[in-house]
């Protein structure tokens, strides 16, 4: 098999889909509020990262990037991980993944970072109906309308 030499248009080539990946993960993370997209996010940034380091590594022939993106998928592993935990209790909590809607986990004496015209409670499902959280629009609120009796409506 012939040997094949990686050409400065192949590391352009990694270091632009590096980008791109690593570009869309910043987005993502700082247009959305919703915790799983959030952490989705940061993960597209660290694939990102990764290929971006295996392009350098290929390039000057080590395996120096090829290391670094085992570490690299090693933390995003660990990272994922507890970031589940983090969602599935937090959404148990308060039945939400806005993370505006969680201000009372703040230390106390802390100013609010989002003010709200009103306090958001969680919302209670109606029994017999689905209670699947659902992703609000990019860059917008959540509707939110207060009954009398302190449950949030539809």
């Amino acid at each position: 098999m012939p040997n094949s030499i990686f050409t400065s248009a192949d590391l352009t080539a990694y270091l632009a889909i590096g980008a791109v990946l690593f570009g869309l993960g910043t987005i993502g993370f700082l247009s959305r509020r919703n915790l799983i997209v959030m952490f989705l996010s940061a993960e597209l940034m660290l694939q990102g990262v990764g290929l971006t380091l295996v392009g350098f590594g290929r390039y000057h022939g080590n395996w120096n990037g090829q290391i670094l993106m085992i570490i690299i998928l090693t933390v995003a592993a660990c990272e994922a991980a507890v970031s589940l935990a983090l969602v599935v209790q937090l959404f148990n909590r308060s039945k939400s993944l806005d993370v505006t809607i969680w201000r009372d986990i703040r230390e106390a004496g802390l100013p609010a970072l989002v003010e709200l015209d009103q306090d958001v409670e969680p919302f209670l499902a109606a029994p017999g109906s689905e209670s699947y959280p659902h992703l609000s629009p990019s860059g917008r609120e959540p509707e939110v309308s207060v009954v009398a009796s302190g449950q949030r409506a539809n």
